[in-house]
C-alpha cells in the first residue's frame, strides 16, 4: 500500500503488516524512532503522483465524473475519448 506522511505510524505499519501488507509512505520529519525503510522503496511513492494527475485529468471530464451513462459500454467509450483528448493536449 502507498501512502502519504499522514500514514507514517508504527502502530499502523504494523496492524497492516501482520495481514501481510507492506506499507510504503515517506516518514514525518519530527519522527523519533529509527527509519523503516529505505530510500529504495520510496521510489514507488515518488512515481504515485502520474496516477493520482491521470485520475484528477478525467474528473474533469464531466460526463464521466457524473455518469449519465447507463450502459457501461457507452461509458467506456467516454473514457477512452478523454484519455485520447488528454493525450492530445500533452502534445
Amino acid at each position: 500500500m502507498i501512502g502519504d506522511k499522514a500514514y507514517d505510524s508504527d502502530r499502523h505499519r504494523e496492524r497492516l503488516r501482520s495481514r501481510g501488507i507492506k506499507l510504503i509512505a515517506p516518514h514525518r520529519r519530527n519522527r523519533t524512532r529509527p527509519k523503516t525503510q529505505d530510500g529504495r522503496e520510496l521510489r514507488r511513492y515518488k512515481r504515485r503522483w502520474t496516477v493520482e494527475r491521470s485520475i484528477a485529468w478525467i474528473g474533469g471530464f464531466r460526463r464521466l465524473l457524473i455518469r449519465w451513462e447507463r450502459d457501461p459500454r457507452h461509458y467506456e467509450a467516454f473514457l477512452y475519448i478523454a484519455c485520447a483528448l488528454i493525450a492530445l493536449r500533452k502534445l
